[in-house]
Order: structure tokens, then sequence, then C-alpha cells
């Protein structure tokens, strides 16, 4: 039976998390981490009838001893910390949090092997959306030029989201993209052309009405291709990727980017 410390257990994303634990028989709730709801049972502070005797902890350092994996789904301002306080407890971390750069996952990697420990870090733990990157990766392979599109709500406080900024990574690792016009040559504001990471441009648009898409566009003489994936208003399409990672993880070393990695290397 494999421990979970799940941080964020009361979030949009980690409360669903957590009821999928108690429903897995191979994972069981060994924490739960929630400043807002210290010192309460999880399952009353999600509204539920009975109590899941796992009392709330105001932080990973008070919870995180024991546990086989950390769960984060908190958000950028905690989650480097708490994964590198779960690695030195020996625990494995499963990352769904976003805002982390390619040289603080560098970190990671490099604090995870010393430890003989693994991460696995996705910026969405849809299985679509896992797919859709997979899908990017192989066109980057034959396509020379994209760029990328990220939605979201107004609320949206990190930019780009953890979905585009891990393809922008995933892409540069391919190839970095030609570009028609040279940026630093662009006439008016250069920020209208995006931001640069991982050599890719990334345009984050953040509005009422969106919940969260990614897309990547490729351009060719005379012809596009673009590869889309938009999320719902719910946080079920980020379980089922979520728990896959919290079993792979115990058998893995250092930093694994991408679900769609677990996926097709199994």
């Amino acid at each position: 039976m494999t421990k979970i410390c799940l941080a964020g257990a009361t979030g949009w994303t980690g409360s669903a998390v957590a009821r999928a634990i108690l429903d897995a028989d191979d994972l069981t709730l060994h924490a739960a981490v929630a400043r807002s709801a210290a010192g309460q049972d999880l399952g009353a502070a999600l509204g539920e009838a009975r109590p899941w005797g796992v009392t709330v902890q105001a932080s990973v350092p008070d919870a995180v001893a024991g546990a086989d994996v950390l769960i984060d789904y908190t958000g950028p301002a905690a989650v480097k910390a708490n994964v590198l306080t779960a690695i030195e407890h020996g625990a494995a971390v499963v990352v769904g949090s976003s805002g982390l750069t390619a040289e603080e996952y560098a970190e990671i990697d490099a604090r995870a092997r010393e430890r003989g420990v693994g991460v696995v870090a996705a910026g969405n733990f849809s299985l679509t959306a896992a797919i859709a990157q997979a899908a990017a990766l192989l066109a980057a392979r034959y396509l020379p030029q994209w760029e990328i599109v990220d939605y979201a709500s107004s609320t949206k406080p990190d930019v780009p989201s953890g979905t585009a900024r891990e393809l922008a990574d995933r892409l540069g690792a391919v190839r970095r993209p030609e570009l028609g016009h040279p940026i630093e040559e662009t006439f008016g504001p250069i920020e209208a052309r995006g931001a640069g990471v991982a050599g890719s441009r990334v345009h984050s648009l953040r509005l009422p009405g969106y919940v969260l898409a990614t897309e990547v566009l490729f351009g060719l003489p005379d012809e596009r291709l673009t590869i889309r994936h938009d999320a719902g208003t719910s946080a079920a399409p980020y379980v089922a990727g979520t728990l896959l990672a919290a079993r792979a993880v115990v058998s893995r070393v250092g930093l694994t980017r991408g679900l769609d990695t677990l996926l097709f290397d199994r």
C-alpha cells in the first residue's frame, strides 16, 4: 500500500484526488495539507457526512514524514519548497502545481538523484492533454515553425500555464523553431510577439469565460496544423493521470517531465 501525502487537499484538483485515493485499493491517504483547514478532519473540511480520520496539517514539513509519495497541488509560491522538503524526507513526488521554471526543475532533478527518489512533474495530468503533447512533439520533428497560445481565466496568476510552459520546454528539446522575421527586428512593441520560452513564442490570454486550453500552431507554406487541448470546468480529467503518476514514481529516480513520458515509455 503506497502512503500518500496530499498537499492542496482542499483545493479544486486536490479534493478530487483525495476522494480518488480513498477509493483506490493500492493507495492510502497518509496525510493531508491545507493551510486554511489545518486542524480539521479532511472529510469534514470537504463537506462529507462522515470523518475520514485524516487530520489536515498546515504545511508539508508537518505532514510528509512517513509518506511514500507527496502529491502537490498547491501553487507557484509553495511548490518548490514542498518538493524539496519531500525529497529530503526520502519521499517521491508528483508535481501537479504550475510555476516552476526549467532551472528549478534541474535543481529538483539533481536533489532527487542525490536522494535516490523519483519526481514526476506534468503541466497537465489529463490523459488527453498528454496525448496532445505527444502529438506536438512528433510534429515538431518535421515542421520547423510553431507558436503556442495559452488560455485561462482572468484570475489565473501565473503565466504561462504549467501546460504551456511544459509544452514549450519539451518542444525546445526537440529543436528550436525557426522564425520568419527576427524578434529583435520587430517594429512596434516586441511584447506583442509573445514571451520566449525555451525558444518558442508563447502567448498567454487571461479572460473571463475561459477555463484552461493550450494550443500549438504549426505552419508551412499554404498549410497549417493546430493541436489543441481544452479542459472542462471540473477537476475530473486530472485524477486518473495523477494516480497513474503516484503509482509509477516510486520505481523511478530523478525527474520525469510530462505524463506522456509515462504513457509512452511503459
